[in-house]
């Protein structure tokens, strides 16, 4: 690296782990682990890409049961490539957003992207976060 690609470098460097440390408090100031804030952070992407309201509270309590469904069925060994483990998770969080009205108006395509992003999160990020 010449002078500038390094200065270069290091300010993207630099941004990056304020970004990071930015985001890490903000999960602290909201009360929850950073495996909660990515569930809210699912929820919130979807309630914006599909312009629906959605209370920010309502949203945090909802993410919390998240991880406590997809906590204890990830507790078994290769659940992710087992079918029946994966249909039960995906029955699991489908009753819970239908209880906790995610979205107000049912949306099959909500539904599918949270339990993709659930799922590609908790087999991404399983090894790394306990």
């Amino acid at each position: 690296l010449n002078g500038e690609e390094f200065d270069n470098f290091s300010q993207e460097m630099t941004d990056i782990i304020y970004d990071i440390k930015t985001e890490m408090g903000t999960y602290a100031e909201m009360g929850i682990d950073i495996e909660e804030k990515a569930f809210y952070d699912i929820l919130a992407h979807m309630r914006d890409k599909y312009q629906f309201t959605y209370e920010d509270d309502k949203m945090l309590a909802l993410a919390k049961e998240m991880k406590a469904v997809v906590d204890n069925t990830s507790k078994y060994p290769d659940w992710s490539k087992r079918d029946d483990i994966k249909a039960k998770l995906k029955v699991e969080l489908i009753l819970l957003l239908h209880k906790h009205k995610f979205p107000p108006v049912a949306n099959d395509d909500v539904y599918m992207g949270v339990l993709s992003q659930a799922e590609n999160f908790k087999q991404h990020h399983s090894h790394t976060l306990h």
